[in-house]
This record gives C-alpha cells, structure tokens and sequence, in this order.
C-alpha cells in the first residue's frame, strides 16, 4: 500500500452533519458545522468524516442509506443562518423557523419548517431566478442528474407521495410526449426542487473550501444501493436488475452477521452489471466523482458488494434465503482509476472474503477497523485488535453502525471483553474511562488514520446511539447538546500529538 506505508498518520473527528448543536431543530451546513474548524484544529484533527448528505424522508426511516437521488443534496442541512447572511432571509423571519435544542430530530416537524423557509424565498426569486447567471452555471453543470431529481421529486409530490412504480404507465416508462407534457404543467414545482438543490451546494462548496483553507478535509459517504423509489432508478431503469412491470428481481441486503441473526434485508435493487459494463461504467464514474467534487474522500459503503453481492428473491421475510453474485469489481476500479488513485475508503465490514482484501489493496484503498470488533475472544487473530491493524486503514472505536463505546461497555461487553480492554489500555478501564481508553488504542494504532465519533469523545451513553442495524425506528435522529469543550479538545490534542498525528506534521495531507 504505497499511498500509506511511509508514516502518513492523521485523525479526525466523525459525526453527521444533523447531529450538531443549533436553533433550527437539526445540525446544518452553516455556522453549526463551520465551528468544527475551530474544534478539529485545537485538537490537532485533520478530517471531519459525514454520513450521506442526500435526501431522505419519513417513509424512508429518515436513514441517509435509503435516499431519493445518489446525487442530490438533503434540504433539511440548509443553513437558514446562511441565508440571512446573504440576504435571502430577513433575521425576524428566520427567527419564526427555530426550535428548542433537544437531544433528537424531529424529523417530520422540522422538515416541514426547512420546506416552508425555502418555499418563502422561492417565492420571492422565482421571477428573476432564470436571470441569474451563477443558477443557470449551476442547473447547466449538473444537469444530468438535476433535471431527473427535480423532475422526480415535483410529480412525487403531485401524485400524492405515491413511489414512481405507481404513477401512470407512461410517466413510469419515461415517454417522451408524458415527460414533455408534465414538465410544462410542473415547471413551477420543478424549479423550486433546482433552487433548493442550488441554496444547497452552495453552501456545502463553501463549507469545503472554508476547511481546505485551514488545513483540513471532509470524508464525504457513498452508499452502494440506491432506493428502488429514486430518481435514480427512475431515470436509469436499464442499469438496474427489474422486472418487466418496475420491480426488483431479486433484493439487496447481507447474511446473517454480528448485527443480525437472520442478516439484513434492504429492498433496494441490484444493479444490472453487465450493462454498466457495456456503458464502460459511465454512472459509477459520474457518481464517485460528483461525490469527490464536493468531499477531499469517500467512505464508499458496503464495499464488499463491488467483489460478490448477497441477493435475496423478491418477497422473501429475511435475507437469509439469499445467495452471493459475483460483481465486476476490478473491471470498475480500472475504469475508475484510470487517471490516478481515488480518495476512497473501502467499507470492509461484515462478511469478507479474500477477493474483497484482494480487490481493495489491488486498487490501493484504505479499508476500515472497528475497535469494538476486536475485543471478543477471537482477538489475537481479529483484523480489528489493535495489534493487528495494519497502516492501510482507518481506524475507529465505534462507527455510526455501533453502540457508543461507553454504551458497548454498559450493555453489550462481557467480563471477558473488559479484561481484555484493560489488558491492552494498561490501567483499569470502567464505564466512566471506556470511550478514551478505545480513542487511545485508536491513536496509538498504526492505522494510517484513526477517527471517533463525537458521542465517544462526549463520553455518552447508549441513549445517543446513532443507529442500530436490522432496526427500522428510531435511528438517524440523535443530536448533541454541545461540542466539546476545551478541556476535552486538549486532553484529544496532546494525545493526537504524542501519537504522531498532529495536524501540523502533515501540511500535505490533502494530497494523499
């Protein structure tokens, strides 16, 4: 691994963009999330690493791995701070938006605050909005997915909600006279979805090239499965495996593994590889990229399913009926790294065979390591005991996946897992030290990266657990009260200095 062997080590701090702490009822891409330069630099960090920045809803179980487009942004991360600051938004109007902080999203209430504050300006641009030449730049370069998205989104809403496999046969096939003439009768709705998109990268281009100037970097997140109600599959029904009425052949999901006996069943359709194949992987090209245009690297989830997938027959209860297909990995990464390395990082939990490690060094891709993993009783031949981590990777705690680590400490470790714990922290560990003793073994580990997620450097609990895999409620919506403060930061930055990960020792970090 060239791109890692040579003492490059960094840190950085995980945690999605609606978790941070504001007035508006959800974490967004304004001054919430500009703080974290402050806090990343007083510790010595590097990355800040996100979730999936991509639209998402209720029906959806508001998770970001279940979106409404691959490309499109999540209105709900709109800064409403930001738009007062351009003058989009009088202070007084803004004001009528806020909500009280609270340790969760409520994510139907505040969406529909978020919709309502962006329909208001809208409203008050729309005549002169095809004038503006910094829209149209935008509408013209991303054309090629914005016009399906908003499209997509407009008759969604005109046809009450309703998924696309429902909508009149001819708009679900795509005719061209349907298209035409629903466009013409949802002009209005469909460039309001533009400007919403438009307010949106706005704000996270600057947010990137704020971080950029100082230093630092954003991990961006790809998931591999678009939802089968996208404007995704909608605009490429060819690239996917449906049948001849819409629907999956066969569904997406994992065997049986440490999150669920009886795996994981997503819903989402597989991809017809042989015609991404024949398109000489034009859409995987333009979606990484898009991805790497707004974010310095990927996390590219599920990175196992570009070596095999697991797929499940349509209609079946659980996904332990499926069966692993062989997928054309190397033939993708060759077309996608074609012009160089790409900052991706492979996602290579669960269940992993030997052609997915093969697949992931041949291409040079960092891979993940999950601390809590490596504590159990297989840990001396675990790929996640510290020990055993190798500097290809990225290292972490606990992901957005796990139970905080002071949480795993409280409910799910045994008295074997404990001891071992404190075996390798040298010192007695207990609920109160858990979640800085794993940050410490994380640091000290010779991965090339280590992160931790904002509730283990808070020290909380289960109770602001992220998500829980193989659950459909209550996830996504956990929130912080605060960012840490600055005895925390300094404790983290001595740490982050004595383990060789300092920021400042790396000026060409963004490079990599």
């Amino acid at each position: 691994m060239a791109r890692f062997s040579e003492g490059w080590r960094a840190a950085g701090l995980m945690t999605h963009v609606t978790t941070l702490p504001n007035n508006y009822g959800v974490g967004d891409l304004g001054p919430s999330a500009h703080r974290l330069i402050a806090v990343l630099k007083k510790a010595g960090l590097t990355f800040w690493q996100v979730l999936p920045v991509v639209p998402t809803g209720p029906g959806l179980g508001d998770s970001p791995y279940s979106a409404y487009s691959a490309f499109a942004g999540h209105e709900l991360m709109i800064s409403p701070e930001l738009l007062v600051r351009d003058q989009l938004l009088d202070p007084a109007e803004a004001v009528a938006f806020q909500l009280p902080l609270t340790s969760s999203v409520d994510f139907p209430l505040v969406l529909s605050k978020k919709t309502a504050l962006i329909d208001l300006i809208f409203q008050r641009e729309e005549k002169n909005l095809l004038n503006q030449e910094n829209f149209n730049d935008f509408c013209h370069d991303h054309a090629i997915w914005l016009n399906d998205y908003a499209f997509f989104m407009a008759a969604k809403k005109d046809f009450g909600d309703q998924p696309w496999i429902q909508w009149p046969e001819e708009l679900k096939r795509r005719e061209n006279w349907a298209l035409a003439q629903h466009g013409e009768r949802l002009r209005t709705p469909i460039l309001r979805q533009k400007f919403g998109q438009f307010l949106f990268y706005q704000q996270l281009w600057e947010l990137k090239r704020l971080f950029n100037a100082e230093g630092l970097a954003l991990i961006g997140d790809t998931a591999f499965y678009v939802n089968h109600d996208s404007s995704d599959v909608w605009a490429n029904q060819d690239l996917f495996a449906l049948d001849e009425r819409g629907h999956p052949k066969v569904m997406a999901g994992v065997p049986p593994d440490y999150y669920s006996q009886d795996g994981q069943l997503w819903g989402n359709p597989v991809y017809d590889w042989p015609r991404h194949q024949a398109t000489g992987f034009s859409w995987w090209k333009f979606r990484l990229n898009h991805c790497l245009r707004y974010f310095d690297w990927s996390r590219l989830d599920h990175f196992r399913a570009m070596a095999a997938y697991w797929a499940a027959p349509a209609g079946s209860p659980t996904a332990a009926t499926g069966r692993w297909e062989p997928a054309p990995g190397h033939e993708l990464f060759r077309e996608l790294t074609s012009q160089g390395p790409l900052n991706i990082i492979a996602e290579d939990l669960g269940v992993i065979t030997p052609d997915v490690t093969n697949l992931r060094q041949t291409f040079q891709l960092p891979g993940m390591r999950i601390l809590q993993f490596g504590l159990g009783p297989d840990q001396p031949l675990s790929l996640h005991a510290p020990f055993r981590i190798e500097p290809d990777n990225f290292v972490y705690p606990g992901s957005h996946d796990n139970n905080t680590s002071r949480g795993w400490f409280r409910q799910e470790s045994s008295a074997s897992d404990r001891a071992r714990l404190a075996y390798l922290a040298g010192y007695p560990v207990n609920e109160a030290n858990a979640a800085w003793a794993l940050i410490r073994l994380a640091w000290f580990s010779p991965a090339a990266v280590a992160l931790t997620t904002l509730a283990d450097l808070l020290n909380l609990d289960e109770n602001s657990r992220f998500n829980t895999p193989g659950t459909a409620t209550g996830n996504w919506g956990w929130r912080a009260l605060k960012i840490p403060d600055d005895q925390i930061l300094g404790r983290l930055a001595e740490l982050t200095v004595r383990a060789g990960r300092d920021n400042q020792a790396h000026p060409n970090i963004l490079t990599y």
